[in-house]
């Protein structure tokens, strides 16, 4: 296992030095943020950006992510030239020596969070989700309403891609990904670059849209569609664990036995009613994810991919981006380790 932390690039707050401080942690996850999606990625962008982390002694060792055009979810006739983009980027990667890319196929939104600062029982605070402040929200003139997502599209954008999906189901939509991942799955191959779907988050419909990626069935599907060792997931055990049916350790053991947990984001949920959940310290007792027995799945399964703690909570006054700082998830990162070394033996240095 190699142990990673997510860096947004020279904006973060959080430093590359001090990220080089958290012990045992050798591996940056980060993107190229201001390359318009659907753009191919040019290799100069990515050899500097690897270059930049590596001038703090750290790999640049996972582009989260590579954001999948509204288009070609839909299925609509510019996803071949979108596509064809995708692959290039994917090249790219291939061509610096950057070995795993974590994307997503959820429609409009990614990871939905409705309070971003949601207070906790010790005066810490952390990201929140609670289904039923959806349904109050009219988001038909834009996204003012959402934590955010204030600038995210503007309304006539919003209003014709929730236009196109009326026309887009579950299974449209697996359709659609599986067109998707038969033309980048052999690229990914051949730049030795590993796909690593992540779960949708939360894992389940939001505004009428579908979401298909949200528990061991879907991910063992999405690897079953192109049956590559490239093409693999992203375990999230939030993303997961928010739905409380899903055993995320067994899901960790079923795909992992297959190769193909690619990269595992673990943070831990509370869950506190029908589609509803906050996020809570990494450590088990705080949540509802036992994390010891997720990780020991993940080393039975021969698991030596890179981990990353995932969200954090603001905790000691720190500002900064929500569920992103660095105090909290370098705590988490703190703990994975020591559970993996009592796992395994495995020192980190």
């Amino acid at each position: 296992m190699q142990l990673t932390f997510r860096w947004f690039g020279t904006s973060d707050p959080v430093p590359l030095s001090h990220i080089r401080q958290i012990p045992g942690v050798t591996g940056i996850v980060s993107a190229l943020y201001d390359i318009p999606v659907g753009d191919a990625w040019p290799r100069s962008q990515l050899a500097t950006l690897k270059a930049d982390v590596e001038s703090a002694g750290l790999d640049l060792v996972v582009i989260e992510s590579i954001p999948v055009h509204e288009n070609i979810k839909l299925g609509w006739p510019t996803r071949e030239r979108l596509i064809a983009n995708y692959c290039a980027s994917i090249r790219a990667m291939g061509e610096v020596g950057i070995p795993v890319l974590c994307y997503n196929f959820m429609p409009v939104f990614d990871w939905m969070r409705t309070d971003l600062a949601h207070r906790l029982d010790d005066g810490s605070t952390a990201l929140a989700y609670d289904d039923r402040v959806l349904v109050d929200l009219d988001i038909s003139h834009g996204t003012g309403d959402l934590p955010g997502w204030a600038a995210a599209y503007s309304a006539n954008q919003l209003r014709e891609l929730l236009l196109g999906y009326r026309d887009v189901g579950p299974e449209e939509l697996w359709d659609n990904l599986a067109y998707f991942l038969e033309r980048i799955v052999p690229v990914a191959e051949e730049a030795g670059v590993r796909l690593a779907i992540h779960p949708d988050d939360p894992p389940w419909p939001i505004f009428g849209l579908p979401r298909i990626i949200t528990d061991s069935a879907a991910l063992e599907r999405v690897i079953s569609m192109v049956d590559s060792p490239a093409n693999g997931v992203t375990l999230c055990t939030g993303s997961l664990g928010a739905l409380a049916s899903n055993d995320v350790a067994a899901i960790a053991q079923r795909i992992g036995e297959r190769g193909r947990v690619h990269f595992a984001h673990c943070r831990n949920v509370r869950v506190t009613g029908e589609r509803r959940f906050h996020e809570t310290p990494h450590p088990s007792g705080f949540g509802d994810i036992d994390m010891f027995a997720v990780l020991r799945a993940l080393r039975d399964s021969g698991f030596r991919g890179p981990m990353r703690s995932d969200h954090g909570r603001m905790i000691w006054d720190e500002q900064g981006r929500p569920g992103y700082g660095l105090h909290d998830r370098a705590l988490g990162a703190a703990y994975l380790n020591g559970l993996w070394e009592g796992l395994t033996g495995d020192v980190p240095t």
